[in-house]
Formats: structure tokens, sequence, C-alpha cells
């Protein structure tokens, strides 16, 4: 941004942008505990004031990246065109170094989406060693990632409306 006479303070602030479409992108594998997510994600969109929200289920994480740049190809210049995406999924670790392999690969596509797509990407995989871990992060005792990956599209969202109001008038 230039730093001729723009003098404005941008924040996570919790405006919401009634009308923004959210596409959350969500696996099939590990199903029980993605479905979780899932609806914890969804509730607190809903809580928000969102209601134009997509669901795009794939076979497992390392496809959650091509539905994203596919669903933003199809929906970009539609009126209802997608605002954030929110990646959902559920990595469990196993006895081989697979699990180690499907991360990396999915946290980077979501930073490569998030550096070329003009809209958020919000990481909300879970990646841990353990059934019982990820169950403690869909309402145990580490929270609700669903709802905290809803409370970060909807603070990126917003970011990204005021960073676009605070160029214009510059």
């Amino acid at each position: 941004m230039s730093s001729s006479g723009l003098n404005t303070k941008l924040s996570t602030g919790t405006f919401t942008i009634k009308s923004a479409c959210v596409v959350i992108v969500k696996t099939e594998w590990n199903a029980d505990i993605v479905d979780a997510l899932e609806a914890g994600c969804r509730q607190h969109l809903i809580h928000e004031g969102l209601s134009n929200i997509l669901t795009i289920t794939v076979p497992g994480a390392v496809e959650i990246p091509f539905a994203i740049r596919k669903c933003w190809e199809k929906l970009k210049y539609r009126d209802l065109r997608p605002h954030a995406f929110i990646a959902l999924g559920a990595v469990i670790k196993g006895d081989t170094p697979h699990f180690d392999y499907v991360n990396k690969i999915v946290a980077d596509s979501i930073t490569q989406l998030n550096l070329t797509l003009p809209v958020p990407t919000i990481f909300g995989v879970l990646t841990v060693n353990t059934e019982e871990q990820a169950r403690e992060r869909i309402g145990g005792k580490h929270g609700h990632k669903g709802r905290e990956a809803a409370d970060a599209a909807i603070k990126m969202m917003s970011i990204s409306l005021q960073i676009d109001q605070s160029t214009q008038k510059a």
C-alpha cells in the first residue's frame, strides 16, 4: 500500500459480510470427526448471520486444494462467488510416513492458494497423532477447530473488505 496519506487501521473486527458465500471443502476420510468439524463450522457461520454456505466433499485431504481451485475458477464471476474457503479434514498418524507427506502437501497447497487466490483459504485440517487427539479438537479440551476455522474465515473476509475499501480511498 502507498504511504502517501493513507492513515487507516485495519483489524480483525467481527463485522460480518452477511451476503458472503463461504465454501467448505471437507474430506470423506475420518468422516465422523470431519462431519463434527463441519457441523461446528456451519453452526458458527449461521450464528454470525451467513447463509450462503456450500459444502464440497472430496475423497481425501490431498484433493482439497484441487476442489478449492476448481470451485474458484467456476464461480469467480458469479454473483455468489466464494468470499472464503474453509478446508476441513482429519489426518491421523499411522505406521508409515504417509502422514508426513499428506500433511506437507496439504499445508503447502493451502498456503499456495492463499498466495494466489484473491480470497482467503482457511486451514481447518486436523493433523494429529491419535483419534483421541482429533476428538479433543471437536468440542473437547482443545476447543472446536471447526468453529475456529469459521471464525478465522469471518475475520479474514472482514480484513479483505477493509483493505479493499481503504485502498479505494487512497
